[in-house]
């Protein structure tokens, strides 16, 4: 087995392991990423809304809403910086029946306690004069949200890292991590072999493939909880022009998901979703490669129809198409629960850093937890 040294291991090739690997390369770190596929992105950060998130429906003081919060002006900025498109178009949160008026304003209300998420509250008719073929009693505007494309923004960090200095190792699988002399090795299986890379600090951002990394190096459940696989499908809207702004229900207390909302590309076209499908972790490719837990349901398309038009007119049918679907790395498919980023000392595992259940907010957060990650690293490698 041949070996290898390099100062910092960052595992999987998504946007968070992006962001967390330009991020230490850009204050000169010398960074080694690995990633399982032959290219970046080819899991939950390519099939997901492409929403950068105000930080609106997490509880004061959780990673979820600090992290949102400082992640969408840092992802605005770096959009700006780096040319990657994106637009800040908006958001409607919007009540249908004189009952949701009460969650309306706890949303609000839970959303001035985190801190910097502009809100506005406006009634039926202002609702009509922004989105006339939207109807409800109420809405929440949102004017903070925006969307982004999500492939040039993670081109735009691979970009960077590599001209920090930093290397991404592709067609590379971390098999296990160790307890080495001078701080933790990654075992991996790259296209020569297995190779062993000794370090100062790994940080572990792999998505559903994290938590059985983690079991192969003996840190059980009771430390980092296992993923539960959720798949959320979408359907694209055939007509266009029906909204100019991204539209949500109001969401169930307990956050099990957002509902099916109404988001749009960067070229104005509208898709639905996505729905909430817990999928056994045997039907998902062990490889990550292509599988039928990707596949949209196109039997779903009257759900998804009836969902929307509660408080979207305009739409028929005949204009759902089976779009795309992803699967996110839940902790738990009914209820809140928080990020979990967390140094493995407390496992025999000093210098790990493991972070699970890195759903949503977790592209706009993504920036914001790079930093955050950086601070966890910096007492193993200072």
């Amino acid at each position: 087995m041949e070996t290898f040294a390099c100062e910092i291991v960052v595992v999987g090739g998504g946007v968070v392991g992006l962001a967390v690997a330009e991020r230490l390369a850009s204050v000169g770190r010398e960074v080694t990423l690995v990633e399982r596929h032959g290219r970046f992105g080819l899991e939950a950060s390519s099939r997901n809304s492409e929403v950068i998130h105000a930080g609106i429906y997490y509880p004061a003081g959780s990673l979820k809403a600090r992290l949102a919060i400082e992640g969408r002006g840092l992802m605005y900025a770096w959009c700006e910086r780096r040319g990657v498109p994106h637009a800040r178009i908006g958001k409607l949160i919007v009540a249908t029946e004189e009952g949701s008026l009460s969650r309306l304003e706890a949303i609000a209300n839970g959303a001035r306690a985190c801190g910097d998420v502009p809100l506005s509250l406006i009634d039926g008719a202002a609702l009509r004069r922004l989105e006339p073929n939207v109807r409800g009693v109420a809405a929440l505007y949102s004017p903070a949200t925006g969307i982004v494309d999500s492939h040039a923004l993670m081109a735009s960090l691979a970009s960077d890292l590599v001209t920090s200095g930093g290397t991404i190792a592709y067609a590379t699988r971390a098999e296990r991590i160790e307890a080495g002399a001078r701080g933790p090795r990654v075992v991996a299986r790259g296209p020569e072999g297995i190779v062993a890379v000794d370090t100062r600090a790994v940080v572990l951002a792999a998505g559903l493939e994290g938590d059985r990394l983690l079991r192969a190096s003996g840190v059980g459940p009771e430390i980092v909880p296992d993923h539960v696989p959720v798949k959320g499908e979408y359907f694209s809207v055939r007509k266009r022009g029906l909204v100019s702004r991204l539209l949500y229900p109001v969401p169930p207390p307990a956050l099990q998901g957002l509902g099916v909302h109404v988001t749009l590309d960067l070229s104005g076209a509208a898709r639905l979703g996505p729905n909430t499908v817990t999928v056994s972790r045997d039907a998902i490719d062990p490889d990550g490669g292509p599988c039928a837990a990707f596949d949209v349901d196109p039997d779903h398309a009257g759900a998804f129809f009836e969902a929307a038009s509660r408080y979207l007119d305009g739409l028929s049918l005949e204009d759902l198409r089976p779009g795309y679907a992803g699967i996110r790395p839940k902790l738990a498919p009914d209820r809140f629960v928080d990020f979990v980023v967390r140094d493995l000392a407390c496992a025999g595992l000093p210098g790990v850093i493991a972070l699970a259940g890195i759903e949503s907010p977790g592209l706009t957060a993504s920036l914001a937890l790079a930093r955050h990650v950086e601070a966890l690293c910096a007492p193993y490698v200072d």
